[in-house]
């Protein structure tokens, strides 16, 4: 009898810690399971970004607030279509990001940020996670969508990223839309670049309240990136970012936007992931590709990952900014280290979620 118990003990032990299948997992975009758990929960969907930075309520009218609620609804609601309808992730992602290339509510396309010397310099990037090929611009002045060029660089060459006039170059010779480079101006952001000039000119007292609210001012000229990923019904996930880069940047400045692995990255194995903020910290920390690596590797969650890239990594070393991300079943995360990021989802079942600040 005294063998009872114990007998009962080791039973209870053994069925306790039997393996389970939880299919209880959470589907918010915040949350996350560890992928050698995960089930599928979206047949396909779509996630975006309009920019990252210093987006606070307060700064923000009723009327400006609307206005990038619409467009990102705008711009999501044609990607999630195509994707309802059988079409590509490679289809989605530029169709939507098109529709913010032409706002000039972001920083991309129409409405991209100065250069020093008064010009518009646009990147672009995209990525295809089915067969890990990607395309790249850099320096673009006079094509009217960059990430449509991207695309065409991993389409129709045999590289991965043009820069400048080439560029330019390849654009016509496929057939793309080529535009005077005033088509890119808007009066909002040459009067940004024209106060970071007038303070570029006066001179500084060396405190460092003085110098802290400068930094402050030139660090918020780097954000506004456009980007999407998506899944398609087919289980093929393609990333893409465009951007017109930091305002006031000089000598041919390249950011993180069009460079595959920081700004950019997408693979069937694991996730996609579009970045925005600080370029070269990105670059650094090859941010968008360590997401990845660190599913792949690690055999952790997308949300997991992309909390301890943005949260840990990127902020130990200074860099501000977000990544949006979504892996191979469908989960999606908004991760930053800002007040705000533009952004917007779209799962299977039509759910819409457009979220400006950070709650």
């Amino acid at each position: 009898m005294k063998k009872l118990p114990l007998i009962f003990f080791i039973l209870l032990i053994a069925f306790g810690c039997k393996p389970t299948s939880d299919k209880n997992y959470n589907t918010d975009i915040e949350q996350g399971t560890s992928t050698n758990q995960q089930e599928k929960i979206n047949n396909f969907a779509i996630i975006i970004h309009g920019g990252a930075g210093t987006i606070l309520k307060k700064n923000m009218s009723d009327e400006k607030e609307a206005e990038y609620a619409a467009k990102l609804e705008e711009a999501i609601k044609v990607g999630y279509t195509i994707l309802k309808n059988g079409g590509t992730s490679q289809e989605a992602v530029m169709k939507t990001i098109q529709i913010m290339e032409e706002s000039p509510l972001f920083n991309a396309g129409k409405g991209a940020v100065f250069t020093n010397e008064g010009s518009n310099e646009l990147d672009a990037s995209f990525m295809d996670g089915k067969t890990l090929n990607a395309g790249a611009v850099a320096g673009v002045t006079n094509v009217k969508s960059p990430i449509e060029l991207a695309i065409k660089v991993m389409t129709d060459s045999d590289h991965v990223m043009l820069s400048g006039k080439g560029a330019s170059i390849f654009a016509e010779e496929k057939g793309l839309e080529i535009v005077d480079p005033s088509y890119f101006f808007t009066e909002r952001r040459f009067q940004s670049l024209q106060r970071i000039k007038d303070r570029e000119k006066m001179e500084l007292d060396h405190d460092d309240k003085t110098a802290a609210f400068y930094d402050a001012d030139i660090k918020n000229a780097k954000f506004g990136t456009v980007g999407c990923v998506a899944l398609d019904k087919n289980g093929n996930i393609a990333a893409g970012t465009s951007t017109g880069g930091m305002t006031n940047k000089r000598w041919g400045r390249i950011g993180d936007a069009p460079i595959i692995g920081s700004g950019t990255y997408a693979n069937n194995k694991t996730c996609g992931v579009s970045s925005t903020g600080w370029g070269e910290y990105f670059i650094r920390n090859q941010v968008a590709y360590d997401i990845s690596a660190q599913m792949e590797y690690k055999k952790i969650a997308l949300k997991e990952a992309t909390k301890d890239v943005i949260q840990n990594k990127l902020t130990a070393l200074g860099g501000t900014g977000g990544v949006v991300a979504l892996d191979k079943n469908g989960n999606m995360s908004f991760e930053f280290n800002t007040a705000g990021m533009y952004r917007a989802s779209m799962n299977d079942k039509g759910e819409l979620l457009v979220k400006i600040y950070k709650e």
